[in-house]
């Protein structure tokens, strides 16, 4: 297609959530800001948002997330002891977040689920397509997912998910899609959303994960949209509005993710994710992996 949709320059980042499947490391630390090897695993997501051309993050957080903003902003005290060291490097690391992007922050004041989250954005998105990015989700920057969908939606206009095919069993953990083949074989046309459904009752296998890029007549939903599954504001159900409906905001389009995601939601993929991680890093790799394969030896 050759249309030509307006370019997406805003990121938009919830960040309330509580954190309770890690307590009791998050009693006082956002589960945000626990470290995958050694950096927050919020800093990958704003890191692929920016890597996407999205460098206007807005970050919807909540209560005890001031750590959050901490991060992303400068540390005088500690950059000036740095320096004073003639440590180069950690210096770099340091500045590296606060230089990352141009960060604002609002508070979602109660917790009223995802959809609720999203809606917070309006008064800074306005009327411009953006991009959501749940921070649970670690894409790895070698698998460009969010640059492929904003590429999706400028050509096709509407909204665009990511999609990731799971075993039938697992699909009551996710959103769920019906879709429609397209002449790209990475692109679908979402027919119909689900929140997790119940195997018998799923209509594919194909799960929203955590990357969305929406068309902002999605507020409009979302101020109507009564609380769903679990009493939250569910972006599924607002989605699965423009979905039916194509005049309210454009398609809805899926793009079929096959590349290297971590979960840092669930403690055991947190775990993975690190190790995976760490594995794969050119100063920690080597070593790392020599002493994983001795220890696993042991073990067996």
């Amino acid at each position: 297609m050759t249309q030509s949709h307006p370019r997406i320059s805003k990121a938009v980042i919830p960040a309330a959530g509580l954190g309770t499947r890690f307590l009791p490391a998050t009693k006082a630390t956002p589960k945000e800001m626990l470290p995958v090897v050694d950096k927050p695993a919020i800093q990958y997501v704003v890191e692929e948002a920016v890597a996407a051309g999205l460098d206007d993050v807005l970050m919807v957080t909540g209560r005890n997330k001031r750590p959050l903003e901490d991060h992303f902003d400068r540390n005088y005290e500690l950059e000036s002891a740095l320096q004073k060291k003639g440590d180069a490097s950690r210096l770099a690391k340091v500045q590296e977040s606060s230089d990352l992007a141009t960060m604002h922050y609002v508070r979602q004041g109660d917790p009223k689920g995802l959809g609720h989250a999203v809606l917070c954005a309006a008064p800074h998105v306005g009327e411009e397509p953006f991009a959501v990015l749940l921070g649970d989700d670690l894409i790895d920057p070698r698998d460009p997912l969010l640059q492929r969908m904003v590429e999706v939606q400028e050509q096709r206009g509407g909204s665009v998910v990511a999609l990731m095919e799971v075993a039938p069993e697992q699909i009551h953990l996710y959103g769920c899609a019906a879709v429609e083949t397209t002449e790209d074989s990475d692109v679908v046309k979402v027919s119909g959303l689900v929140e997790k459904p119940e195997p018998a009752d799923a209509p594919s296998n194909y799960a929203i994960i955590g990357r969305y890029v929406l068309d902002p007549q999605i507020f409009d939903i979302l101020r109507r949209t009564e609380p769903g599954r679990g009493g939250e504001i569910q972006l599924t159900d607002a989605l699965q509005q423009l979905a039916a409906d194509e005049k309210i905001g454009g398609p809805v389009h899926g793009v079929v993710f096959k590349g290297r995601r971590y979960d840092t939601g669930d403690r055991g993929d947190y775990l993975r994710a690190i190790v995976r991680l760490a594995c794969e890093r050119e100063d920690l790799g080597p070593d790392f992996r020599t002493w994983l394969r001795s220890y696993v030896a042991e073990e067996m």
